[in-house]
């Protein structure tokens, strides 16, 4: 079977999964029913770390947008691609990208030498990378809870807030020490993260 015919396989195992799923499927759930009907690249290892994870994740992400250009031939469904939600819907010209149109993840995820090129510290660095920005993300929420304040808040609205509520808790002023350091703390925390 040369890899053509493979890929022409698992697109049309993939649709009649689809449609079993009206709902749709997370990419999770997706990979489990690969893995359970036996699909070659989605054996019982293939999240074992995070490269298998990455290489499986990118089998899959090619494999649906092959299956999307091949749906928009025939005008009748489109497919909505997203970790959370692989979902056949109705073809509707309105809201879909036309073919011809730039989409930057389709023309990743297409271009296999992006799976050929990764290694596993290049996938280390991209984990990395989210989760400082998603640990940087946590803190800069809780400072700002601790400022009384939500995003969207620019660094003039914190320093501004900061200063209203040092003149509140002060202790010369009857304020809380603790309190006090927690407002001087956040806004520190707000520093780091505005001056990077």
């Amino acid at each position: 079977m040369t890899q053509g015919n493979g890929q022409q396989q698992l697109r049309e195992h993939i649709l009649r999964l689809l449609r079993a799923q009206p709902a749709g499927l997370s990419e999770f759930e997706l990979i489990k029913h690969l893995e359970a009907s036996g699909q070659p690249g989605f054996d019982a290892d293939c999240l074992r770390n995070s490269l298998s994870l990455f290489q499986t994740h990118f089998l899959l992400f090619h494999t649906l947008y092959q299956l999307a250009e091949d749906l928009s031939q025939g005008r009748e469904e489109q497919l909505n691609i997203s970790p959370l939600c692989i979902q056949l819907l109705p073809h509707k010209d309105h809201h879909s990208k036309a073919l011809g149109e730039h989409d930057p993840l389709r023309d990743y995820y297409l271009n296999l030498d992006n799976l050929r090129d990764t290694s596993a510290e290049d996938v280390d660095t991209l984990l990395n990378k989210f989760w400082m920005r998603f640990i940087g993300h946590d803190e800069r929420r809780s400072a700002l809870a601790t400022l009384e304040l939500e995003d969207p808040a620019d660094w003039t609205t914190i320093k501004e807030q900061h200063r209203r509520l040092v003149m509140r808790h002060h202790p010369d002023r009857g304020g809380d020490t603790e309190r006090l350091q927690a407002i001087n703390g956040a806004l520190d925390t707000l520093a780091r993260s505005h001056r990077q």
